[in-house]
């Protein structure tokens, strides 16, 4: 398998409905390691690295969000794997 690294912003009703937990929860879930966090614009910002199925698997619950949410779009781009440990919420 392969590692992979992605940034996306993620679009629609995505703050205030606990978006970023939502999100948390997906990456332990799929396996992957990175970080989330709202910007001011009212999207919410996240990078993950993991295997190649797992990183798929994480933007697929990222693309449904949470019940009270609603995510018009998901704009992904791939990155250099960055070495992070973990998942975090940023603020």
């Amino acid at each position: 398998m392969t590692e992979i690294a992605r940034r996306a912003i993620v679009s629609g009703r995505v703050q205030g409905v606990g978006f970023r937990a939502f999100a948390r929860r997906a990456a332990h879930d799929a396996g992957v390691r990175g970080w989330v966090r709202n910007l001011s614009d009212g999207t919410v910002e996240t990078e993950v690295e993991g295997e190649d199925a797992a990183v798929a698997r994480y933007f697929e619950r990222l693309r449904r969000g949470p019940l009270v949410g609603s995510v018009s779009s998901v704009a992904e781009e791939e990155l250099p794997s960055r070495g992070f440990q973990g998942f975090e919420i940023r603020s």
